[in-house]
This record gives C-alpha cells, structure tokens and sequence, in this order.
C-alpha cells in the first residue's frame, strides 16, 4: 500500500497517475484536505474563480460513468487503442489493461470535476492557468496522503455536455477539468519523463531538439 509522505520532492518525483483503486472509499477528511489544497493554489489576481464539484452520489457518478465511456470512443480512435488478449504480457498491454479499468469502473469512483467562471477579457489558455494550479494541487495532496489520482478526459468531447447536465453547471462557467480519486491498488513512481536536456532551452529556441518524438522513457497518454 503506498505510504504518505511529507517530503515535497518525493511526491512530486513519485505522483504516477494511478487508474487501479481498491474498493475502500476516499474519507471525507482526507478528500477535504485535498480539496483545501486545491484551494490554497496561485490564480490571477486572487479572484478564485473556480469551484471544485464533487461527484459521489449515484446519479452524479452513473453520468460520469456514461461520459468516461464516451471518452473511451475518442481515445481508443486517437491513440489506436483496443483491449489486450490476455496473453499479452508487454508494457503496453499492462498500461492499457490499466487504462481500461479506470474506464470500466467509472461509475464506482469518486471525483472532483474543476469548474471556472468565463472571462470574456481573457484567453482561454490565460484564464486556464488559475485552475490548473488548483487541479495540480490537488493531484499532489493526493499523493502526499498515499492516495492516488487522474487526470482524465471525461468532461471533454460529448462528455462535457453530459456532466454538466448532471451537476448544473450554468453556461458562463467552464469545464477545466476532472479528476478521479481512490485508494491505489499498486503503487506511486517513480515517474518517467524525459531528460531536462531534451525539453529545457536555454534563451533560445533549439530547432535541433524540438521535434516531438513519442517514446525516449514517456508515453503520450500516460502520467
């Protein structure tokens, strides 16, 4: 079981994305802490327009459910994706098998979906960056508590009209995002990531090092 930690840099090097939960739920202490930590992050101008929703009633998660499934459609088409015969022991294989059960098991989750408010005298990738901050901070209080989290999909393509109409969400907010909680079934990192001298520059653009070549210890789809 993997075990909290205090130490900032163990959680950052080890915040795997996690898609296998047990069956015990999330406390509601434990969910709060994530969630105040989600609200302590930087955003423009400290005017917090954000608000997290949490989704853990049966009919909240029955939507869910039905938007991870149309997820699924899209990424299976995206990334070439089918599920694994189960005599297919590769790295790909495990991480799909993985992938698929967050999925099937969308509906027995509980998650947070990040919502914030539209402003229309700024971008928005702009207005994007005082949300995300909250969704990382929450991700990596995850972490630190020995819990597991993942960023997911499910509020984008036809999902998004889905739990919006499941939660209520008038249409001057936006969907930033969605993130699923649990208890990990497995465990946290190390995280696999490019080396800084492939993806830091220094002052200039380097043309020779910004071709985007999937693979080289990272995966597209994975976290």
């Amino acid at each position: 079981m993997p075990q909290p930690t205090n130490d900032v840099w163990e959680v950052l090097s080890t915040a795997r994305s996690i898609r296998r939960f047990t069956d015990e739920p999330v406390d509601d202490a434990t969910l709060h802490r994530c969630l105040q930590a989600a609200a302590w992050a930087p955003n423009g101008a400290n005017a917090q327009l954000w608000r997290f929703v949490v989704l853990d009633a049966p009919e909240q998660r029955a939507a869910v459910a039905e938007a991870a499934r149309s997820a699924l459609a899209t990424i299976e088409s995206i990334y070439g994706m089918s599920r694994p015969a189960d005599d297919d022991h590769s790295r790909a294989a495990r991480n799909n098998r993985a992938t698929y059960e967050l999925h099937d098991r969308a509906g027995e989750l509980t998650s947070v979906l990040f919502v914030a408010y539209k402003n229309e005298f700024a971008s928005d990738y702009l207005q994007a960056g005082s949300i995300y901050p909250a969704m990382q901070n929450f991700y990596l209080a995850a972490r630190a508590q020995g819990l597991g989290a993942c960023f997911t999909s499910w509020a984008a393509y036809q999902g998004e009209q889905i739990l919006r109409d499941a939660v209520g969400v008038p249409a001057e907010w936006f969907l930033a995002g969605h993130v699923v909680i649990g208890r990990p079934r497995g465990r946290h990192g190390p995280v696999r990531r490019r080396p800084l001298d492939v993806v830091v520059f220094r002052n200039t653009w380097d043309a020779a090092r910004a071709d985007i070549v999937y693979g080289q210890g990272a995966r597209p789809s994975r976290t």
